[in-house]
């Protein structure tokens, strides 16, 4: 049922470390149950989207995501014969490495190592998502990390600099070399923006940050909008809201396959690595990229930056680098095995256990351990 130019399981499979073929799943289907069952993939339930935990129960976090992401990516799928096994698993472990506070967090823990191990290159989620697949979970005897497919390790990777990219071997090649992923990640890229732009929608009326009036100045929102006043006259507003998001995702899900599609005609690949060899297939068309811009222009502006947001967002920043500098100044303060890595020769590779340490947190997680370091009343409990 594969297209020709969809991703095929390598015999034996692009794994770093040799295993017996799985029976009765697919290698894909092997990569994304081991992603399901990673202690990080569960952190994510409790690591922020735009809101953090405790601000209210039905805001998106980094799991719910992660779990739309991997529905719109399964749909394009199935229409463009790609590997569905596949897609999925990169969709959700696009996240594993994201810091609590989200992009606040991320912001933080990057200013952290590039002030105190400039050499370490800083912070980025995407590669910190590939180390904790590569090294970072310890649930197999054999070998540290999940040790996944090479194809599923690429969809992770979806940017990185020429720098960071030569230290990486092959699966930094494409970045230095100028050519693709498989459509599989390129889809999965694009599912990403579709899924936070929308939701983030949803997510900001739900909180009264953002409001109706202000989001008529969106054409796709203002157009979809009235197209359900028209047809619902007198649906209640929340119901208009989740109809008008839906209709959204669903045309930017319709636009994508289609566009994906006719640039696959125009560039007839006849296998993965005619897609790598060929320039980026999988696109919104013209006039949608620019309304997607519109939208994300507008929730930079006017949600991202709002200044309850960034209160909350000023507080992330202060207890990631509060946390990271006293991991720094004393390691001993550190759990255990966070210590053992932080004894490593050379500042940088200190620098980097900590941050690996911050990174996996959740935001509570971090709130927690902030207070037990710097508020004498919370009582040391793990």
């Amino acid at each position: 049922m594969l297209a020709p130019y969809a991703a095929r399981e390598s015999r034996p499979a692009t794994r770093c470390y040799a295993e017996p073929p799985p029976a009765g799943r697919s290698e894909f289907q092997r990569d994304r149950d081991r992603i399901v069952h990673a202690n990080a993939f569960r952190r994510l339930e409790y690591k922020t989207q735009v809101f953090v935990n405790h601000e209210g129960d039905l805001f998106r976090t980094r799991l719910t995501h992660s779990l739309e992401v991997a529905q719109i990516s399964r749909s394009i799928a199935r229409s463009l014969r790609l590997n569905e096994d596949l897609i999925e698993a990169i969709s959700l472990a696009h996240d594993l490495g994201h810091t609590p506070f989200g992009h606040a967090g991320q912001d933080a823990l990057n200013a952290c190592l590039r002030e105190h191990a400039p050499q370490s290159g800083g912070f980025e989620h995407n590669l910190q998502s590939l180390r904790v697949v590569d090294e970072l979970e310890e649930r197999y005897a054999e070998f540290d990390g999940l040790n996944l497919c090479f194809e599923t390790r690429e969809g992770i990777l979806k940017h990185c600099s020429r720098e960071r990219a030569a230290g990486l071997g092959e699966i930094g090649r494409r970045f230095l070399q100028g050519t693709q992923p498989t459509l599989e990640a390129q889809v999965t890229n694009l599912a990403d923006e579709i899924a936070y732009n929308n939701h983030d929608i949803d997510d900001g009326l739900r909180s009264g940050l953002i409001t109706l009036a202000q989001l008529e100045e969106v054409a796709i929102f203002a157009r979809h909008r009235a197209a359900v006043a028209q047809a619902y006259p007198a649906l209640a507003e929340r119901r208009v809201v989740t109809e008008t998001v839906r209709r959204m995702i669903n045309t930017l899900i319709v636009d994508l396959t289609t566009t994906t599609a006719a640039n696959i005609a125009a560039a007839q690949p006849d296998s993965p690595d005619a897609v790598r060899r060929a320039p980026r297939l999988a696109a919104f068309s013209d006039p949608m990229r620019r309304e997607a811009d519109q939208l994300k222009a507008f929730l930079r502006d006017n949600l991202y930056r709002h200044y309850q947001v960034m209160r909350m967002s000023a507080k992330a920043r202060r207890i990631i680098s509060e946390l990271f500098t006293a991991f720094l100044d004393e390691p001993r303060l550190l759990p255990p095995q966070f210590q053992r890595r932080a004894a490593q020769a050379g500042r940088t590779a200190q620098a980097r256990a900590i941050a690996d340490y911050i990174a996996g947190m959740t935001d509570r997680y971090a709130i927690r351990e902030h207070a037990r370091l710097f508020d004498m009343r919370t009582q040391h409990t793990d």
